[in-house]
């Protein structure tokens, strides 16, 4: 056995089963699936059990502790020379093992055989209009695309959890996954690079990734991921770049010139409305240029005004939700000196 799949589950039969069907129709057929199910009320053993004479599967339920602590759960019970690390909102293009497969063997027989890895994500055709739009503005080089796994335009790669790949042994030796309960695939990332092994980016393993549903959703992922970067300079002292602050330099941009607008329209409704009219309309300049800009790109690639149009508050809600995550880690940690595990309780550990 070669490859062990490993998925955490929580809530999402109907993910599952997608994910488990995509897997029946891989090209390569050397590997096991281990499904994680934590602590989940709505389990998906029902799905497993549909495909338990097709795939090698491997199912266990557990009491909840987290995507991260799930997936070192799985690992110590795989049969795997390498891990697959593979969110449940994931559907595997046929090829996918296969292009795995070839990439590794291309580094064997080098000095400096690949130990880590990951791939990009993409949108599905039959992904709502949401979460295309969703999908767009996580990829997008206009919006954080750069410097998310997937790409390498603007920081090193570091894979993340919906389409990892580590080999088994030096998984178990690094201890896998901390106990975040966000940014903790990049902590791992961060671990595995600092432990001396190189990461690669695997353009032609990528999956399609569905991501949230709705904007509401959307943004509580984003805005954790904020509080996490926070978190992970602390862990990893001088992680944090210049790149990661550009959403947070985002986020004050438009609240600053949304209240630049507002004073404008105050002065406008005190003294002569001539005077002070452009004060309340320029602000809203750079905001609307760059709408149009996120609506025709995203347009174009998704071949669909609709999708455009969606992308806008998609765009918007991932850079300003991930800048005020970052915003309120920065104040509870490097002001207020909180630990990580006191300062967001509500928010991961209970």
């Amino acid at each position: 056995m070669k490859y062990s799949i490993i998925v955490p589950v929580f809530n999402r039969p109907d993910e599952v089963d997608e994910l488990l069907e995509s897997l029946c129709s891989q090209t390569l057929k050397d590997f096991e699936v281990v499904i994680v199910e934590d602590g989940s009320e709505k389990t998906c053993k029902d799905v497993c059990d549909k495909y338990a004479s097709i795939l090698d599967l491997h199912y266990y339920y557990k009491d909840n502790s987290g995507p991260g602590q799930s997936r070192n759960y799985g690992v110590e019970r795989a049969q795997g020379e390498y891990v697959l690390i593979i969110d449940s909102d994931v559907v595997l293009p046929t090829g996918y093992l296969e292009a795995v497969h070839l990439a590794l063997n291309s580094t064997l027989s080098t000095p400096h055989p690949i130990v880590a890895f990951g791939g990009p994500d993409a949108s599905h055709p039959s992904f709502t209009p949401v979460q295309k739009a969703i999908s767009y503005s996580m990829t997008s080089f206009f919006t954080t695309g750069g410097i998310r796994g997937g790409k390498k335009k603007l920081d090193k790669f570091y894979p993340r959890s919906f389409n990892m790949g580590i080999r088994r042994d030096v998984y178990l030796q690094l201890g896998g996954f901390s106990k975040m309960r966000f940014g903790e695939d990049i902590d791992f990332s961060y671990r595995i690079v600092e432990a001396g092994y190189q990461s690669q980016l695997f353009p032609e393993a990528w999956v399609w990734h569905k991501r949230r549903t709705d904007f509401r959703k959307f943004f509580r992922q984003v805005y954790n991921s904020g509080i996490a970067r926070i978190n992970l300079e602390k862990r990893h002292p001088g992680t944090l770049k210049l790149v990661h602050l550009l959403p947070t330099v985002f986020t004050v941009g438009v609240i600053g010139l949304i209240l630049i607008s507002a004073v404008g329209r105050v002065l406008m409704h005190y003294d002569d409305v001539h005077r002070w009219y452009w004060l309340c309309a320029a602000p809203w300049l750079p905001i609307i240029l760059y709408s149009l800009i996120i609506a025709t790109d995203s347009t174009i690639q998704n071949k669909s005004l609709k999708v455009g149009l969606l992308s806008i508050p998609a765009a918007f809600v991932q850079l300003m939700g991930y800048g005020l995550g970052f915003i309120e880690s920065w104040w509870k940690r490097c002001v207020l000196k909180q630990d990580e595990f006191t300062a967001f309780e509500k928010n991961f550990y209970q």
